[in-house]
């Protein structure tokens, strides 16, 4: 029969997502396995279940069959206490986990005796960049908060020269350069914003410079901000002063400001104060991207809108959500390119001395495979 690849409906409300679309079910299909896809599964991101058949896949309606008999199942959201239960013994599982926010979840998907690839755990390598599902959703959610800001501000984007006079172009503040930043920076600069963006990690200078922003440097007087995989360290307490006296002082310039700062497995940094935010300008727009690991703005609320000092603070959960179709279409890849790696012959070939393998396998055989995740299980039980 061959193994099976399934793909379910998201439950969680608001997930439009969806984890395999019609172009990569042909692909998967060329790995010798058979896709199996709940019905409506891609409807809300626009994939009708005949694109699906057309493709090579297998419509079920019965989602409670479509997980019994899975080999290996593919999703977006992180699957919850629910749908850990309905995962038979042996399953292997590929999604978005969040072990470090959440690892209690990693034990329960190791004592199922799932064997988990959890998408956030792809590493930063270049072998691995068409797997890599975070950039890949950071890239829609830094252009998307650009159209959010786009929305709210009082002002236009771009320079205007009108007849009634010249209109002067809106100046956007970028907080952290990563991939989200890197999107931002460059959407704004498309709608014609003065852009200028803050990173820690002065090894980002050239990127920002590139797509035409100005680079507000840290004088770091002893290292760079950037810790292993390219992502930003925690600072010093030091350094974090330094930091919010540079930020604040941007901040107070700018018409909009995109937050992204995220250390992994931490509470996103404050980087705007409450003091800090009194000092823009009345209709200013802060998007703040970080909301989900708490917020770079204080007093933001995850998941809502809010006018703090006279300035709309936007604090939105899941954007790429909100961009389901190609949000759909990138995800879709990385699971895609990952499953090439360890499907072969219609057959799963789980190589752990392969870097990919080995550093994206959060359960196996019934433990936690990741260091990082099983560590934080082991305090929280001393603690216990």
């Amino acid at each position: 029969m061959g193994l099976q690849i399934a793909v379910p409906r998201e439950s969680v409300e608001g997930e439009r997502r969806v984890a395999a679309v019609p172009e990569t079910v042909s692909r998967l299909s060329a790995l010798g396995a058979r896709v199996a896809v709940e019905s409506s599964a891609g409807a809300a991101a626009g994939f009708a279940d005949d694109a699906y058949r057309e493709a090579g896949a297998e419509i079920v309606a019965d989602g409670g069959a479509l997980w019994a008999n899975a080999d290996v199942l593919v999703k977006v959201a992180a699957p919850s206490a629910e749908e850990i239960a309905r995962l038979r013994s042996g399953t292997t599982l590929l999604s978005f986990v969040n072990p470090l926010g959440e690892p209690q979840r990693a034990r329960e998907l190791a004592e199922r005796g799932v064997t988990t690839f959890a998408m956030e755990l792809i590493p930063r390598i270049s072998r691995a960049q068409s797997m890599d599902a975070l950039s890949s959703m950071s890239t829609i959610a830094g252009y998307k908060a650009v159209l959010l800001a786009a929305v709210q501000l009082p002002k236009l984007f771009p320079l205007l020269m009108t007849a009634a006079g010249t209109i002067a172009p809106a100046r956007v503040l970028v907080l952290g350069a990563g991939v989200a930043g890197l999107q931002a920076i460059a959407t704004a600069r498309r709608l014609g914003a003065v852009v200028s963006a803050f990173d820690t990690r002065a090894v980002v200078k050239e990127q920002v410079e590139s797509l035409g922003a100005t680079f507000l440097a840290l004088e770091l007087p002893t290292r760079d901000a950037e810790a292993a995989g390219g992502y930003a360290r925690a600072l010093t307490h030091e350094e974090e002063q330094q930091e919010r006296a540079l930020v604040a002082k941007a901040v107070a310039a700018s018409d909009v400001v995109i937050t992204t700062a995220l250390v992994p497995g931490k509470r996103a940094p404050v980087l705007i104060t409450d003091e800090t935010l009194r000092t823009m300008r009345p209709g200013s727009v802060i998007v703040d991207l970080a909301a989900e690991a708490g917020g770079n703005c204080e007093g933001a609320v995850p998941g809502q809108s809010a006018v703090l000092h006279g300035v709309t603070v936007i604090a939105p959960l899941n954007v790429p959500s909100g961009v389901p179709t190609h949000a759909s279409q990138l995800y879709a890849r990385n699971v895609a390119n990952l499953l090439a790696l360890i499907v072969k012959d219609g057959a799963l070939r789980l190589d752990f001395e392969d870097e990919v393998v080995r550093g994206t396998c959060l359960t196996h055989d019934g433990r936690v495979l990741h260091a990082a995740t099983a560590a934080l299980l082991q305090t929280t039980e001393e603690k216990g």
